[in-house]
């Protein structure tokens, strides 16, 4: 990761610790904004001494979305240790695959589980609740200090006829859409745009041979996809040239 100039900009990254919310907390660094690697597990602390190491500014800090008193606390950390947040990015997930059928794996080998209030439960806090209350937190700090300039990005999964085989993912992120839409309509006058990615398949090290087979010949899919590809659309729509860029679900494909 190269050394830029710093700027003012500080963000929180949920999901910091691997995959793309590593890769964004990197890149938005790269950019000279200071990040707070939010996290659940290890990796968290390392990537926040990446940026550190490379010129950047970062802290870690270790929480579980799933508890509503997390949001306010991330924001308090952030402020302490970096300054105000003007920069969300919602990407963490309390992956749960779960389904309505009584198959026990899926196409890929994957073990199944029915659909229960603890699977909902775990799903919703961290994809729905979480960023919900996080996108509350930021516009009502937003709002006491004046600011003028915010950016909201959220990430989903899923399609049309949902996402059978993880049915409680795939509704928790349509709900997770729904807020940072809402969001990008009633934020707009703060000088706020929110945005969500749909990532492609992404190699965050699940991806098998099988499923580079089944990329290979799909007719909607077109690309195995590396963290760090679907990390520099995610930092342009944090960026000034993005400002006419909101309340849009963008496809990466």
């Amino acid at each position: 990761m190269r050394e830029t100039v710093r700027t003012d900009h500080v963000a929180i990254v949920t999901g910091a610790n691997h995959g793309i919310g590593a890769a964004t907390a990197r890149a938005l660094a790269a950019r000279g904004v200071a990040v707070l690697c939010a996290h659940l597990g290890p990796g968290g602390e390392e990537v926040a001494e990446e940026i550190r190491r490379a010129g950047g500014r970062a802290a870690a800090f270790e929480a579980d979305l799933s508890d509503p008193a997390v949001p306010g606390t991330l924001f308090d950390v952030a402020e302490e240790r970096l300054g105000p947040v003007d920069i969300l990015i919602n990407n963490a997930s309390g992956w749960v695959q779960d389904t309505f059928t009584p198959d026990p794996v899926d196409r890929f080998g994957r073990p199944l589980q029915p659909v229960t209030a603890e699977t909902w439960s775990r799903q919703f806090a961290v994809d729905a609740m979480a960023p919900a209350l996080l996108i509350g937190e930021l516009a009502r700090r937003h709002r006491a200090r004046g600011a003028g300039w915010g950016r909201i990005v959220g990430l989903t999964s899923g399609g049309d006829l949902g996402f059978p085989g993880e049915v409680s993912y795939g509704a928790a992120k349509a709900a997770q859409v729904n807020y940072t839409l809402s969001a990008a309509v009633e934020l707009a006058g703060l000088g706020i745009t929110a945005n969500v990615v749909h990532p492609p398949v992404t190699d965050t090290g699940w991806v098998t041979d099988e499923v580079r087979e089944f990329v290979a010949s799909s007719s909607t899919h077109f690309h195995v996809a590396e963290p760090a590809e679907v990390a520099e659309t995610i930092v342009f729509l944090t960026s000034d040239a993005a400002a006419l860029v909101t309340g849009n679900t963008i496809t990466l494909r």
